[in-house]
């Protein structure tokens, strides 16, 4: 299938028509990741929304805290936060 690009104000377009938008899932206001290829090719991948139990999952909640958090937690209060 090909596409054309399309300027639109100070930027160009590139317009999905329906049929790949439907096979895809995707529709107007769906986040895609762009990336070039060394042989001068574009691959467009949707992001994927990731829900909060599977963010947590992927947590090891067993880790050590990070080595600067006893120094942040030990840091006074700079302007009117209260505690």
């Amino acid at each position: 299938m090909e596409v054309v690009l399309k300027k639109m104000g100070n930027s160009t377009a590139l317009i999905l028509p329906p049929p790949v938008l439907r096979d895809l899932g995707l529709a107007a206001g769906h986040a895609l990741t762009l990336e070039t290829t060394a042989d001068r090719r574009l691959v467009l991948t949707p992001r994927r929304k990731y829900t909060l139990d599977e963010m947590i999952a992927a947590c090891d909640l067993s880790a050590p805290p990070p080595a600067d958090m006893d120094a942040w937690d030990g840091l006074k209060p700079e302007g009117g936060e209260a505690w």
